[in-house]
């Protein structure tokens, strides 16, 4: 205590410094991000997908804040629960003030939409300079009664193809499979020739997840003509699940299960798991997005550094090439009404998702930071191979952030790709000329917006019981049947109906 001054008078006095420091603090703290380009407004909280094994390192953060002058908060979900996550996050009414929506989780969300849980963004569009050169087709591919809501991650139309493990079929002395038939006898060969010559019977052909779009099943269903989704046939919709080729689908995936072709668990198996299964050995096809080639190549070396992958993409069925097309966006960004309480708050954050597609900040989401994880060359970017799997480890989550980053004039051009990334980009782009497209793309239907969460269930439960031998063919059509009465025949007549107006 102080000579002579009373406890009260230096309680008080102490009070005064503290406040005073606490003071200088906050200004200088301010006064940091005032420096580094920030402001002082509440973070900017995101809810993505991870589809990596760690988010960005914490130098790509800071540096994305830095450029943007924004605080993030950003919920990173693994992909595997993220749908879980988001719909917990939805009936909590608990949403960030924005929210990934993947495309096939969308349609839940637009009752949510018209009932006014989200900003409509389109009128804002046009105040910023990148957002308002946004593909308006994409847009309205997504719009929700001719209003749009979101932001979209752009996609090319098809990258659905098949990943092999190369160095198994130079042992087996395989090719590429170009028919349905030549696709089983590898998985055959993979699972019962010992492809990884260790005298062991361990390994299997096809690893598969549950699930019945990005898994194997729709793109094998593609080679065998199903419809994607919807088939218009005599004046009418009838969905995908009632024509023939689905039934051949299924029949040829029952045939991989008795036999032991693919992963007995892959009616429960999550994505993680399927990947897994490809990385450590264990199988040896891995049919879904190429584009994952060259990360599942990176991890897989580090257990086997003679693993070898290649990519197939047209694999000819009774109707030739075919596969199925999406929407050109792989997700939206939503904007909360309840947690973004402004218009000016709004806008504080359009324009960050516009200060995104500037070149600086695009590139740096892309690709990283220039010197450590690519080079520039003549204004093009070369990323080395020995960077790769730092770019897997600090970069390449930010790309779920990325909008539009497909046509963006801003994102620079890769001069030499990694070989089976260009290879990936090279058989996507084939892919176009095979397309099989949804017909019910941007059309309505009231009672698939409301009901399709559970009807959808019917016929998945009834499909993956099929393949596994639950249930027969009367079986199926029994519960197919179930899908119609308990409202399925109402979306067909809507749908008809939207199609045939259009």
């Amino acid at each position: 205590m102080m000579k002579g001054m009373p406890a009260g008078k230096l309680l008080q006095l102490l009070l005064m410094v503290t406040a005073l420091l606490f003071v200088s603090a906050c200004k200088t703290i301010a006064a940091d991000n005032q420096a580094a380009g920030m402001d002082n407004s509440p973070p900017i909280s995101i809810m993505a997908p991870l589809h990596f094994p760690t988010p960005p390192s914490r130098e790509m953060m800071d540096k994305l804040q830095e450029l943007t002058g924004v605080q993030l908060d950003i919920n990173w979900v693994p992909d595997g629960i993220y749908t879980d996550k988001m719909n917990t996050a939805l009936t909590t009414n608990s949403l960030k003030k924005v929210t990934f929506v993947k495309n096939t989780d969308y349609v839940l969300m637009k009752n949510t939409i018209r009932a006014g849980a989200f900003w409509e963004i389109g009128p804002y569009l046009d105040r910023f300079p990148n957002l308002q050169r946004l593909n308006k087709d994409i847009l309205m591919q997504a719009a929700v009664d001719g209003n749009v809501y979101g932001l979209y991650t752009e996609r090319p139309s098809s990258r659905q193809g098949a990943i092999i493990r190369a160095d198994w079929m130079r042992n087996l002395g395989l090719e590429l499979p170009q028919t349905i038939g030549e696709l089983y006898d590898m998985l055959y060969a993979f699972t019962y020739g010992d492809p990884d010559r260790n005298g062991k019977a361990d390994t299997f052909g096809l690893a598969d997840r549950n699930d019945l779009v990005y898994g194997a099943f729709k793109t094998i269903g593609s080679y065998f003509g199903t419809p994607n989704n919807w088939k218009a046939e005599g004046g009418t919709l009838i969905p995908e699940f009632e024509t023939q080729a689905y039934q051949d689908t299924m029949d040829f995936f029952k045939k991989l299960y008795d036999e032991q072709l693919i992963n007995r668990d892959f009616a429960v198996a999550s994505k993680d798991m399927q990947r897994n299964m490809l990385i450590t050995g264990k199988a040896g096809v891995y049919i879904g997005s190429m584009t994952d080639v060259q990360r599942l190549y990176e991890e897989a070396k580090v257990i086997n550094p003679h693993a070898e992958f290649t990519l197939a993409n047209r694999i000819a069925g009774p109707e030739g090439y075919r596969v199925w097309s999406i929407p050109n966006y792989n997700g939206l960004y939503l904007f909360s009404k309840k947690a973004i309480k402004t218009e000016d708050e709004l806008l504080r954050i359009l324009a960050f998702f516009d200060r995104t597609m500037d070149k600086d900040v695009a590139n740096l989401m892309k690709y990283g930071v220039e010197g450590k994880h690519y080079t520039v060359v003549n204004g093009a970017v070369h990323l080395p191979e020995e960077t790769s799997q730092l770019r897997v480890e600090e970069v390449n989550a930010l790309y779920t952030l990325m909008i539009a980053d497909i046509s963006n004039p801003n994102v620079m051009e890769v001069a030499e790709k990694e070989t089976l990334t260009a290879l990936a980009d090279r058989l996507s782009e084939d892919n176009d000329k095979f397309l099989v497209k949804d017909p019910t793309v941007s059309l309505e239907s009231k009672t698939y917006d409301e009901q399709n969460a559970e009807l959808s269930k019917i016929v998945i439960d009834a499909t993956y019981n099929y393949m596994l031998g639950h249930l027969d063919k009367q079986g199926f059509k029994h519960e197919t049947e179930r899908w119609r009465e308990s409202g399925g025949n109402d979306i067909i007549r809507e749908y008809t109906a939207a199609y045939l107006k259009r």
